[in-house]
């Protein structure tokens, strides 16, 4: 069914590449419902809410797409929905979800046509290989950020965190433990070092669990804000235009940068094609709506999932393997929170699968600027903003406008030139996601 001996891959490396996928990416389990707690959504609601989108997505990609990609409510879109959606325009979370289930629906028809996968073929190989370092060079600073590495600077923005701090020293140990795994060939280097990590936590009294193991998951309630007619009556009458296009453009552009980047990490594009592309960019926009209708933030693929590709993972099992792990998670609430709340136990696998993902800078074409600037801009801005979505608009705008001056204007896809004034709309005129 996985086709795993065509993938060079067997289901020993397939269910760790899950569970290494799974450990990184848990934590949106707890994050998600305390962000979104802050525009009054129960985080019961959310929790459970969280999982149902997770799995459904995660699934969808596994079993009809075969993609090691896992789905769930994306980072940056839920501080969007709680602090500027609902906190700063006043909108109740029940109408703000039915904006959501209304860009789902949008996201789907566009996901059905034959829109997106053009759109990937469209994009410049430069650009890919820009999208993918870049998601590296992010994925690593969230991990250096979230050990304590690497601190908050009030001049310089970022510094050298605390090397005496009890959670950098585990850090910094998981991390010598993994590059030495991973430079001795083990396989599952990633997820050996994780509970490796998390025994050491344990034992250092940095990980225990006073609320015990298992609780049983709230019941989730269906179509949150009233029915779907509701949604679209909603958005024309509270004048939700520009939240909807922007749930829209930056769940479209940061899903189908992380697709193509764990893809092309993965062997798994094909002369810059993605091969059941319409399967595996439905799944993240079907998650939309169906999150939506139980109450959390838009979904996304998960730049986490490349700790699983990096771990061996290439194929559907691995994606099966996170879904089977999101559905008995929501039977351990308290054991999930304990461990994702030790960020020094996951830090040193996001930061590793940083550095693989850093090699394709030595595939960019770094001698004709106009094609090096705009993906240096990608490159670079991933992290220095938080967002994969901005990255990919700066080298959107820069890439057909250097071209233009260039006079090569006819090297440059219909579609680039659509979504460099789209992209420059929505970073001038609509909030920063």
């Amino acid at each position: 069914m996985f086709k795993l001996r065509e993938h060079n891959t067997t289901v020993k490396t397939e269910i760790l590449a899950g569970v290494t996928t799974f450990l990184t990416m848990v934590y949106i389990i707890i994050v998600n419902p305390i962000i979104l707690s802050n525009a009054g959504v129960p985080f019961d609601t959310v929790f459970i809410a969280t999982i149902i989108a997770s799995v459904i997505g995660t699934l969808w990609m596994a079993l009809l797409a075969n993609y090691p990609i896992a789905i769930a409510p994306a980072m940056g879109l839920n501080a969007y929905f709680a602090f500027s959606v609902v906190g700063q325009a006043n909108v109740p979370y029940e109408v703000a979800f039915g904006a959501v289930f209304v860009s789902g629906i949008l996201f789907i028809i566009l996901s059905l046509t034959p829109f997106r996968e053009k759109l990937i073929e469209a994009i410049p190989a430069n650009l890919k290989y820009g999208i993918t370092a870049g998601i590296g060079l992010f994925i690593a600073f969230i991990g250096l950020r979230m050990s304590g590495i690497i601190a908050e600077h009030p001049d310089n923005l970022v510094t050298l965190g605390d090397l005496h701090s009890p959670s950098v020293i585990l850090a910094l140990i998981g991390l010598a433990v993994t590059i030495i795994l991973i430079a001795m060939n083990v396989n599952g280097a990633l997820f050996i070092g994780m509970i490796i990590t998390g025994l050491i936590a344990y034992f250092t009294d940095q990980l225990s669990f006073t609320e015990g193991f298992v609780k049983l998951p709230a019941l989730p309630e269906f179509f949150i804000f009233g029915s779907p007619l509701q949604a679209f009556m909603d958005v024309v009458h509270y004048g939700l235009y520009a939240v909807v296009f922007s749930f829209l453009i930056v769940t479209l552009f940061d899903t189908t940068g992380t697709m193509i980047g764990v893809a092309e990490q993965a062997g798994l594009m094909k002369k810059g094609k993605l091969p059941k592309a319409r399967h595996a960019l439905l799944a993240d926009s079907v998650a939309a709506t169906a999150g939506a209708v139980f109450g959390t933030s838009p979904t996304s693929a998960y730049i986490e999932s490349s700790t699983g590709v990096a771990a061996g993972g290439r194929t559907g099992l691995t994606t099966l393997v996170v879904s089977i792990l999101f559905i008995i998670a929501a039977f351990f609430g308290p054991l999930v929170s304990a461990v994702s709340s030790i960020s020094a136990i996951t830090a040193p696998a996001l930061i590793v699968v940083g550095a693989l993902m850093a090699g394709n800078l030595g595939k960019i074409n770094w001698n004709d600027f106009d094609e090096a600037f705009p993906t240096f801009l990608i490159v670079i801005s991933m992290p220095l903003t938080s967002s994969i979505a901005t990255g990919i608009a700066l080298g959107f705008i820069s890439y057909p406008l250097m071209k233009l001056a260039k006079g090569k204007w006819r090297e440059v896809h219909p579609l680039l030139y659509v979504f460099a004034v789209l992209f420059l709309y929505q970073l001038i005129f609509l909030p920063h996601v």
